[in-house]
């Protein structure tokens, strides 16, 4: 068996991802995927706290371009990130793997209040942990949820599962054909380049805390165990070159 280069991690999942080409909604085929990939990290040994979007279901940026509230608005996008926590939850148990869904908002008949202790508690012993609800306040994206759940828990790497780009390019390569990705760059590129990789707070916190990042496509089974081993796959985003 291949050693894991990280013992713990956190994987952030967008939204969207779990939609797969519906693009709104939940794919059960994506969540099923998802869910045995996870599911092979920790049998290889590796501690695994997710964070999860939810821009499938409602993104508080296009509540707030209708004229909403933006706090409103993101108080609601927190609300459909914990509709994804669950879905998710569901089926990692369902492949028997133990999974704890910890919300920034409390609501306990559905899931725990976040507490870090606790959540590095479950972690040692081997349960999924979910972060939901982003970080509990407005104008926080997920992520900088995951940048700072990472930091509290003291993650080793932030992997970066997208479903629609395979890694970090110079320019949308949907839309330029002449766009060049990346094999490693510094969170000082990814900010002053004006990188699409995650907001300016997120990647400043990573620095800050020296969080590594990996961006990579989780459409491709196994991504997520090859990002794991430390196999070249997606965007490596460090502090230092």
């Amino acid at each position: 068996m291949s050693t894991p280069q990280y013992k713990r991690i956190v994987l952030k999942l967008s939204g969207e991802a779990l939609a797969g080409e519906q693009g709104f909604g939940l794919s059960p085929e994506i969540i099923k995927s998802v869910a045995e990939q996870v599911k092979e990290v920790v049998e290889l040994g590796v501690e695994v706290a997710v964070v999860v979007g939810g821009g499938n279901i409602w993104r508080g940026k296009v509540g707030s371009e209708m004229g909403m509230d933006r706090a409103t608005a993101d108080y609601m996008g927190m609300l459909a990130t914990v509709m994804n926590s669950l879905a998710l939850q569901d089926s990692l148990e369902k492949a028997g793997i133990e999974t704890r869904v910890q919300t920034s908002i409390e609501m306990r008949q559905v899931a725990e209040p976040y507490i870090r202790r606790k959540a590095i508690r479950h972690l040692e012993k081997k349960r999924v942990v979910i972060f939901a609800a982003g970080t509990g306040n407005p104008y926080f994206s997920t992520d900088t949820t995951a940048a700072l759940r990472a930091a509290e828990i003291e993650a080793d790497v932030i992997l970066m599962a997208k479903n629609n780009v395979d890694g970090v390019y110079s320019a949308d390569p949907k839309m330029d054909k002449t766009a060049v990705k990346y094999d490693v760059l510094t969170f000082i590129e990814v900010i002053q380049q004006g990188l699409q990789v995650m907001d300016s707070t997120a990647s400043t916190l990573c620095m800050d805390n020296d969080i590594a990042l990996v961006v990579f496509s989780i459409m491709e089974k196994g991504n997520i165990k090859k990002a794991v081993l430390g196999e070249t796959i997606g965007t490596v985003v460090r502090r230092n070159s």
